[in-house]
């Protein structure tokens, strides 16, 4: 982490119900992909667990459709994040064995975090919208 506040990680929230199948996926994937296990693990360890109910509609969560923005001038993009089995890139289903996914899980609208891509580079993301399902 750097000094900068708007690179430090942000607050984040989870459905307690998919933080155990989460955590479950993060460790079965741990010696295939070692990096995503760890940050999605890392992740799920520092957010704050809430019941499903009381999840604010603004927060991604699992089959969550989200907008968001790459500091680089880069277009938004909307994605939905999925379990990897219903991943598809050229539909807009992006695994949350991903860099991204991993990242995008319990941000909310307005929150940014730098956030590594699958090549290393650190990147800003911004959440702009969140519609979940």
């Amino acid at each position: 982490m750097t000094d900068n506040p708007a690179r430090e990680r942000p607050p984040i929230m989870i459905a307690a119900e998919e933080a155990d199948a989460l955590s479950e996926l993060a460790v079965a994937a741990s010696t295939r992909n070692p990096a995503v296990s760890r940050m999605l693990l890392e992740e799920i360890d520092r957010a704050d667990l809430v019941e499903r109910d009381a999840m604010p509609a603004d927060v991604v969560g699992m089959g969550s459709s989200v907008t968001f923005a790459v500091e680089d001038g880069d277009a938004a993009r909307t994605v939905t994040l999925v379990y990897p089995a219903e991943a598809d890139i050229e539909q807009g289903r992006v695994s949350i064995l991903t860099p991204v996914g991993a990242g995008l899980l319990g941000l909310r609208v307005g929150q940014t975090i730098s956030w590594p891509t699958r090549n290393g580079e650190e990147r800003l993301l911004r959440i702009e919208a969140v519609e979940r399902p």
